[in-house]
């Protein structure tokens, strides 16, 4: 946990003009927050839209095919490209978040330089 609030406020170049911006503060635990972390974790294409964001910043519903998604709210959850209105993601622990995070972004990058 300590490496992500270390994290916060960077911004980590990935070559080509595309950029991580990492937010992330320690917060009291709450229903919604159950871990005490408040994240947002960002890739930007150079024009600075994001591309690919994980966060908890707002509640997401699931997606309709869940037969209750009505009733279950998510706000651990990621944006999958930059029209995404967020799917769940479940928390593990932050040096899981961060490592879900790197793969996508490393996905999300290979995607956007394939020639």
């Amino acid at each position: 946990m300590d490496t992500l609030l270390d994290l916060d406020g960077s911004i980590l170049d990935q070559g080509d003009g595309y950029w991580i911006k990492l937010e992330a503060s320690q917060v009291e635990v709450s229903d919604t927050i159950p871990h005490g972390i408040k994240y947002s974790l960002t890739l930007h294409e150079p024009q600075g839209k994001r591309i690919l964001g994980y966060d908890n910043a707002h509640v997401v519903k699931p997606p309709k095919k869940f037969r209750y998604a009505g009733r279950i709210l998510a706000t651990d959850h990621k944006h999958r490209h930059a029209t995404d209105k967020g799917v769940p993601y479940e928390f593990k622990s932050a040096e899981q978040l961060l490592e879900d995070f790197s793969n996508d972004v490393d996905r999300v990058l290979a995607e956007v330089r394939k020639p």
